[in-house]
């Protein structure tokens, strides 16, 4: 069977807590995988496309659309739009859950749309929960 490369988890999320939380519970569910946290779609962007990372093997990117420097919509259109990034999986996970912000994701290419529950507990199991979706979940190698 073929060595497979670890699969990378980039986080872009802006809120200190929310990160933490969503990192505590990925671990809970039994990822260990890198996880590479960025503040903001600046920072995020120029990690993605350093040759290093877009040649380097499988990641998978949760993405907050909320963002201080800009919107995770273009951060999504950008990864989706680029030939070597493309195949990339992308968890949109935002407090955001207008139906047309839905569509425009999934319509760029968003793999899954996830709401961030607002009550502490339920959020902490919606990520518990997305833990155990990483942890079977195949993905491909970029390009």
């Amino acid at each position: 069977m073929p060595q497979q490369n670890p699969v990378t988890i980039i986080m872009i999320e802006d809120d200190e807590g929310h990160a933490r939380l969503i990192e505590k519970n990925i671990r809970r569910a039994g990822v260990c995988n890198e996880i590479r946290t960025f503040p903001n779609g600046t920072a995020a962007l120029a990690h993605l496309f350093s040759e290093d990372v877009r040649n380097a093997g499988p990641f998978l990117v949760l993405l907050d659309l909320n963002l201080p420097d800009m919107n995770g919509v273009d951060i999504l259109a950008k990864l989706k739009g680029d030939e070597n990034l493309k195949r990339a999986p992308v968890v949109v996970l935002t407090t955001t859950d207008d139906q047309r912000e839905v569509q425009r994701c999934y319509d760029l290419g968003a793999n899954v749309y996830i709401t961030k529950p607002v009550e502490y507990e339920s959020f902490s199991q919606a990520i518990r929960q997305l833990g155990l979706f990483l942890s079977v979940i195949q993905v491909p190698e970029t390009l």
